[in-house]
This record gives C-alpha cells, structure tokens and sequence, in this order.
C-alpha cells in the first residue's frame, strides 16, 4: 500500500494580497466564527459603532456561557494602536453591558515577539487574547488557520483563595447568631440529600466537608440579617427563569465560578423548603458528575 502524499502548505501573505483584504477576512470570520478557534459562537453585531466614533469589528457571543467577545482584526503585524483599541472598545462594551463577561481578542496576522511581551503584562489585569490569523494555500484550496498566541490568565479557584481556617465565634461576630442559624438550617437540607456534610469556617466564607475534604456545591455567605447562599451549577435559561419565578431574592449569577446565588432568610427555610432542595440536589449532582 502506498503511503499517502505529502503536500506542503503554502502561506499566503494576506496585507499583500490584491483581493483578500481585511474586509475579506472580517466576512468569512462573520460567515463562520468558529474559524477563531473560540468554540460555539455567534455574531451579535459587525462593524459595531462604537460612542468614541470608532467602530469594533466583531462581537461575538458564546451562546453557552454568555461570554462576549470583543474581536479586533488586523493584516500584517500588530501594533499599538491595535492593542489600544481592542482594550478601548472591550473597556466600553463592558461598561454597557456588565451582565456579560467580556474578553478583548487581538486577531492579527502576526503578533511579534515584541507586542507579545507587552500583551501579555496586560494579560495580568485585563482579560485579553491574541490570535495570530494565517491564509494557507493548498493545492489551490484556501483557507486560514487561527492559532492562539496568548490565552488568558489561568484564574485560581474560590478554594485556594479561600483563606485561613477560622471557627463558628468568628462568623457569629463578623454576621450574628440569627443568619449561623439559617446556615445551619441549610445545611440541616442539605444532609437529607447528601449526609455527612458539616461547615468548614473559612475567612471569606463557609463551605462544605466531608471528613475534612471540601465539597463545596453549596457555599454560604452570611450577613447580619440573611445568607447569600451559592450553588454551583452551570447557567441554564430554563432554571434562571423557573429561579426569578419562585419568589425567592436572586442575585445576579456568578459566571467567572459558575454560582446561582441566593439571599436566603429564616422564613425562605419553611416556604420555600422544596425549592431549595431541589436547588441543592441540582449543585450535588453537578457536583459530583
């Protein structure tokens, strides 16, 4: 059997090229945004006109997590102004609209060494990407390859930033007596569905634990009159909608930890008993998939 030939790829200088121009390469990123290597997305405007009299390329939207992406295209190599106006416009849409996460993405034919050494300093505050964009020929086919250059910052997780381990009294001082006794009203919930589960007093708040280990698909928060209670399960319409219907007080959902969030006072432990445990048997089998 003979072995399959090898065809070598030819790269295609695309800000030389006489037909395939930047707009040609906004249009086939408009056609099929996938092609940016970002998963699922889907265009939510193109050429969006933005307040400074700028206009931002694309806007594309993760129709899963509802992560926004501000997209910024360039032939050639990246420069100055590129950066700084991908950061403008993703520092104004993020302003407009702070119910969405928003991530600045360079999308450049070639990102240098130099601009990516000062990318990614940025990179440390700014949730920012850089896509280096190639148009490869082969065999008289065309096509691009997105390659990413620069992803974000890995962000720690809410255990290893949970802070030192502190005792029940701390908590009673810090929220009072009333809202350790919702907690422990919740967790009294919880141990009907998954027994064994005990607090774990931390700085910043008050988790779960399994002989010493932390499960923490359900984590308390508590003030002087209530416990913002966090259970972490992944954003769905159908539960946010049954969710702002139940009477409960919703806060707005955590995405950068995946958390529905909820103010829940002494009464909601009787009225809205079935509703919370069908909350926390959510956050157990999310859990533990």
């Amino acid at each position: 059997m003979m072995s399959p030939q090898l065809v070598l790829p030819k790269i295609v200088n695309l800000k030389g090229h006489p037909t395939l121009n930047e707009r040609w390469l906004q249009d086939r990123l408009t056609e099929n945004p996938s092609l940016l290597g970002l998963g699922e997305l889907e265009v939510r405007s193109s050429e969006r006109r933005q307040p400074s009299g700028g206009r931002l390329d694309l806007l594309l939207q993760n129709i899963e997590t509802s992560t926004r992406y501000e997209v910024e295209i360039q032939l050639g190599a990246v420069d100055e102004s590129h950066i700084i106006r991908t950061i403008e416009y993703w520092d104004i849409e993020r302003r407009r609209y702070p119910q969405y996460d928003h991530i600045a993405v360079i999308a450049a034919e070639d990102v240098t060494s130099r601009f990516l050494n000062v990318i990614s300093l940025l990179n440390g505050a700014i949730p920012l990407m850089a896509i280096q964009i190639k148009g490869v020929e082969v065999n008289g086919a065309f096509t691009l390859i997105a390659t990413r250059v620069l992803d974000l910052t890995t962000l720690g997780t809410e255990e290893e930033d949970e802070g030192e381990t502190v005792d029940r009294a701390s908590w009673e001082h810090k929220a009072s007596r009333g809202s350790l006794r919702i907690m422990d009203g919740l967790t009294e919930i919880v141990n009907t569905i998954h027994s064994g589960m005990t607090p774990k007093y931390t700085k910043f708040y008050i988790g779960l634990a399994s002989g010493g280990a932390a499960q923490n698909f359900v984590k308390f928060r508590p003030s002087k009159s209530y416990v913002l209670t966090e259970f972490k399960i992944p954003q769905e319409e159908e539960l946010s909608n049954w969710l702002n219907e139940s009477g409960l007080a919703i806060v707005p959902y955590e995405t950068r930890y995946g958390n529905y969030r909820v103010r829940i006072r002494q009464s909601d432990l009787k009225d809205h008993r079935e509703t919370l445990v069908d909350l926390i048997t959510k956050a157990r089998d999310a859990y533990f998939r």
